[in-house]
């Protein structure tokens, strides 16, 4: 005959525990949801802003030479 135990913790424990887990899984829950993306560095904000300035000269020389403003489109897009 054989007999087989089961380790089993205080009532009070395990509750305290559990809500322990609800609370985590909760709060990190809530820390995803909530999560702020970081600023693009100094270097990818310049970067962005001159690749704007040359979209905005191409809208500038869209009337008088279309070509040229598909050649600085296209230089822009490029990165």
């Amino acid at each position: 005959m054989s007999t087989i135990t089961f380790p089993h913790a205080a009532r009070n424990e395990a509750a305290s525990n559990y809500a322990q887990n609800v609370g985590y899984a909760f709060r990190s829950l809530l820390a995803a949801l909530l999560a702020v993306k970081p600023q693009p560095s100094v270097s990818q904000r310049s970067k962005l802003r001159d690749q704007f300035a040359v979209f905005r000269l191409a809208r500038e020389y869209e009337a008088l030479s279309p070509n040229l403003a598909a050649e600085l489109r296209f230089i822009a897009s490029r990165g």
